[in-house]
């Protein structure tokens, strides 16, 4: 089965490269030129146009940034119309089931077969190939295509129709938005009683609350410095999408206001936990 790459940010080239490791045949498309050095390194090839790329490849991987991104590389003239009857295309993005299902349907209309299979997990599991894949759609589609999942992931879930991969992610990150503000009040809440911020995320840590999350960012935390590992604007897009889907419950709204406050006060590039930043009343961009 012949690859072709949409999208070669933070989480896409990582994605791209297991799929070249694991022998098979890649050719990507990227707006930035100068992306995609390694893919070439490794044996991928670049397409010079969406055209091209969807021409030379049997299932198309998209990995773009926001709804808008995905809708520009589909419709008005994208890669939907450029499609042969029988095309596979998997959008890997974060958007809304909205989008999701508007995507679907025009490639139903185009004679091609669509999947949203956004994934969870930040840069470090996508490096080691073990994200968490959500899969909406037709059921025969993921059954023909998901074994091309196992070198970028530690598990593919096939959830139901279209949307139901896009409704999954936004719940799971729904659930990372709050506990990392959680985190956050817990250590400034103790903080201002005088307890130290080690002290605080050990007990954290070693407690039955502890998870995964609040061990990867203890360093951060610590070191008060929050490169991103999954950027606090896209935790802010992804909440404010929640909240257009459904209205969220007092604890998801807090947490949504929350992100669009840090966002609108210069932390957006910053790591999600900076969100701590926020809480603190420091929103701003110097660390």
């Amino acid at each position: 089965m012949k690859i072709g790459w949409i999208g070669l940010g933070n989480m896409g080239v990582p994605m791209a490269i297991n799929l070249v490791k694991a022998g098979y045949e890649l050719t990507f498309y990227n707006r930035t030129p100068n992306k995609g050095e390694e893919l070439i390194e490794l044996g991928g090839k670049r397409a010079q146009s969406l055209t091209e790329l969807v021409e030379k490849s049997d299932l198309i991987f998209t990995m773009v940034s926001d709804d808008n991104a995905v809708k520009s590389v589909y419709l008005e003239n994208g890669i939907l119309s450029h499609a042969e009857a029988g095309k596979i295309f998997i959008d890997m993005s974060t958007v809304s089931p909205q989008t999701s299902q508007l995507i679907y349907n025009t490639a139903l209309e185009n004679g091609v077969k669509y999947l949203d299979a956004p994934v969870s997990g930040s840069v470090q599991p996508a490096k080691e190939g073990k994200l968490l894949v959500l899969v909406g759609g037709d059921e025969d589609v993921y059954e023909q295509v998901k074994s091309v999942f196992e070198p970028m992931s530690k598990l593919s879930i096939y959830l139901g129709n279209s949307g139901a991969g896009s409704n999954a992610k936004l719940a799971i990150n729904l659930l990372l938005g709050i506990t990392v503000q959680g985190i956050a009040e817990s250590v400034l809440f103790a903080e201002k009683q005088g307890i130290k911020q080690e002290d605080m995320l050990t007990i954290i840590n070693e407690s039955a609350v502890g998870t995964a999350i609040s061990k990867m960012k203890t360093s951060s935390i610590l070191n008060n410095e929050f490169p991103a590992a999954f950027a606090l604007k896209h935790m802010a897009k992804d909440l404010r999408l929640a909240s257009e889907t459904v209205k969220l419950q007092e604890i998801g709204a807090s947490a949504n206001k929350t992100y669009q406050s840090a966002l609108e006060n210069g932390l957006g590039e910053l790591d999600v936990m900076a969100v701590l930043k926020e809480l603190k009343g420091d929103g701003s961009t110097s660390l």
